[in-house]
């Protein structure tokens, strides 16, 4: 096992930047997700660890050794791609044998290594089997299976379960997640889904654009966005962004002002007038009769149902201002009996608020020591 250090990594298609200053270390036997939408330069940064890619400037590393013209089967990283690429003629122990078969390591230890890894992947009684005749999920197994089975000093994995239907994808998530803590192998994993990357992640790595929008453990990300992206990004539903324009006891919200008390808008620097967009959670935002507190700071807004989402547990009900067109998500109890047309008045937990810059969405309130980079 070993560390991977990236330093002002740059790669470049001709006259299109795909990444720009990446610059991470992700400690020996860590599992690192990095995570954004598509185009953003997450599968280039995996490709150029892996060595599929070149970069154009900056340095990699892969322990202490400097891999940038080193080539990928001597880098000694294993990848699981998002089509699995097993061999139709062959079986799942000779899938999982074909690349250890390739390095010429003796029999004896190839059949040790397939067996032993075959049944911490629950798949001993399919190993007679061809690919046609497993599941998504089975086949997903083998191709992790075979990567595995090298012991390499680095795991990569390329959104290896968009191809699962949604409970094989919950199911492989799992296993995935104990399979790394039974093995300890340092391991970058990239996807487009917020949900897996919060569950699997010791660390997330936000792109946009080709840069490192923010790197932090999940809940710290999730809790503390550095920016607009960033808070938009990972939630489900995602953090509300309502347009506003900074008043002296607050803020004027689609005409309703929402007053923020004075040691909450103490801390916001902002000149009258300015206009700026604010962020809050579904979560931190409740219908005037379920105030949990009294006690608690909520500013108020009155609003329309738009459309109900009974999702068991919990309702996820959209309101909008009066005359808006975007909309507010709210998470209210599954209890909750409410019908689009309803007028609500909602308050919104202020300790929870956000400020963005609406031109740059670069977060103003709370303010922010430091951007979450770990170099």
């Amino acid at each position: 096992m070993a560390n991977v250090r990236l330093e002002d990594i740059k790669r470049r298609f001709n006259n299109v930047t795909a990444i720009e200053d990446i610059s991470f270390t992700i400690p020996d036997g860590e599992f690192w997700v990095l995570v954004g939408p598509s185009g953003c330069g997450k599968s280039t940064i995996l490709r150029t660890i892996a060595g599929l890619e070149t970069a154009t400037s900056g340095k990699l590393f892969i322990g202490d050794r400097l891999v940038n013209h080193v080539p990928a089967r001597q880098r000694d990283v294993a990848m699981v791609f998002q089509n699995y690429a097993l061999y139709p003629h062959m079986t799942v122990a000779q899938n999982i044998a074909f690349g250890l078969q390739m390095r010429k390591i003796d029999a004896k230890i190839i059949q040790e290594r397939v067996v032993d890894v075959a049944r911490s992947l629950s798949l001993d009684h399919l190993l007679d089997r061809k690919p046609k005749q497993l599941s998504g999920g089975q086949q997903q197994r083998v191709a992790l299976g075979r990567a595995i089975a090298r012991q390499p000093q680095v795991f990569l994995l390329d959104e290896p379960l968009s191809n699962l239907d949604a409970q094989l994808r919950d199911d492989t998530r799992a296993e995935l997640k104990q399979l790394h803590q039974n093995l300890g192998i340092t391991t970058v994993y990239v996807t487009h889904d917020q949900v897996e990357a919060m569950t699997l992640a010791d660390q997330i790595v936000v792109l946009n654009r080709g840069r490192i929008q923010q790197i932090g453990d999940p809940q710290t990300v999730y809790q503390s966005p550095a920016n607009q992206m960033v808070a938009t990004f990972l939630g489900s539903p995602p953090m509300n962004i309502l347009p506003a324009i900074y008043q002296d006891d607050g803020f004027d919200v689609g005409g309703q002002l929402l007053t923020v008390p004075p040691d909450i808008l103490k801390n916001i620097q902002l000149r009258q007038g300015q206009s700026v967009d604010l962020g809050i959670r579904p979560e931190h935002i409740y219908i005037h009769e379920q105030q949990r507190n009294q006690e608690d700071v909520r500013g108020e807004l009155s609003v329309e149902v738009k459309l109900v989402e009974p999702l068991g547990r919990e309702t996820l009900i959209r309101v909008a201002l009066p005359g808006a067109t975007s909309v507010i998500n709210v998470q209210v109890g599954g209890d909750v009996r409410l019908r689009p047309g309803d007028r609500l008045s909602l308050q919104l937990d202020l300790h929870q608020l956000f400020v963005f810059d609406p031109n740059t969405g670069e977060r103003i309130f709370p303010k922010m020591s430091k951007l979450g980079t770990n170099n």
